[in-house]
């Protein structure tokens, strides 16, 4: 047992995020993304039961993000702007900025990021966090920062 490592975080995820280097991506995916399709060559880890704004918020107690040379190393996702959804602000984007902020960070370094260049980007990332998330577009990714 360790001490000081939010409980949210398991062995497997917990040596995911020390493998990390700086630049890595990870992504806190909701319950219907498919991470093996979209990040064939990465780490696929279940965090099911966990919100994808409890993941982020227990994550950012151990990573640093990518403020230096990332003007948001927070991304969620949006629909296409030409994919003609139009929709209500979902919570899950708010719940995950608040997430941010309670780890230190602004709302201004949280972006959106379109569906179809989100999904570009996955394929980048080292891990891919599985939790059960249900709020529409409740997908982010994250670049690891330096202390």
């Amino acid at each position: 047992m360790l001490k000081g490592i939010p409980t949210r975080i398991g062995s497997d995820l917990l040596k995911a995020l020390a493998d990390m280097g700086h630049g890595d991506l990870i992504v806190i995916a909701d319950d219907f993304y498919p991470p093996v399709t979209k990040t064939p060559g990465g780490i696929s880890i279940q965090a099911k039961g966990n919100t994808a704004p409890e993941m982020i918020e227990a994550i950012l107690q151990l990573m640093p993000l990518d403020v230096e040379y990332c003007e948001h190393p927070v991304e969620y996702m949006v629909p296409d702007k030409d994919a003609g959804i139009t929709m209500e602000r979902p919570k899950v984007w708010d719940d995950a900025i608040g997430a941010v902020e309670k780890n230190g960070y602004s709302a201004e370094q949280v972006g959106e990021i379109e569906r179809t260049k989100f999904y570009e980007k996955a394929g980048r990332a080292y891990v891919t966090v599985c939790t059960s998330e249900r709020q529409p577009y409740g997908c982010f990714i994250m670049q690891k920062g330096v202390l």
